[in-house]
């Protein structure tokens, strides 16, 4: 494995350790001030977050200039979905909890993630379906269907 493929596989862990905190951190936020009022705080949040840190590396905000400029389903994929995962961690998480939460979250985005590469979508390389993969996903999707039962 390459630096550069070990710092990002190091990262992708990273993020979902970071995850799994959001999850249990935004159902019990939810539950406290309400789904809808956590998720815009949530994304407020974020956005400050965000920009500090573009302006802080970049000294500048004209990367929003060619954000505007792209595609609608840039936004559509990139925000609109970011509302879909951190609004339905947020309402779920309290009924079925974090490890049925995470579980079927991580399995909705292997499934989808093995049809984005097989078939290119959105631009990604495409990375042939093997039986591995797919043993994966299926193998995950049962973790995921078991870790429901309490």
């Amino acid at each position: 494995m390459s630096g550069g493929t070990a710092a990002a596989a190091t990262l992708a862990l990273i993020a979902g350790l970071a995850g799994s905190i959001q999850v249990a951190v935004m159902g019990r936020f939810g539950e406290r001030i309400g789904s809808f009022e956590a998720l815009a705080a949530n994304l407020l949040f974020s956005t400050l977050i965000a920009t500090t840190v573009l302006l802080v590396l970049r000294q500048s905000l004209a990367g929003f200039g060619e954000a505007i400029r792209s595609p609608w389903w840039y936004w559509v994929g990139g925000g609109g979905m970011g509302v879909v995962v951190v609004l339905t961690i947020t309402v779920v998480t309290p009924r079925i909890g974090a490890a049925a939460t995470i579980g079927l979250l991580i399995a909705g985005q292997l499934a989808m993630g093995v049809l984005i590469d097989r078939y290119g979508w959105f631009g990604v390389e495409q990375v042939p379906l093997s039986w591995p993969r797919l043993l994966g996903v299926v193998l995950l999707a049962v973790g995921a269907l078991l870790a429901l039962r309490r």
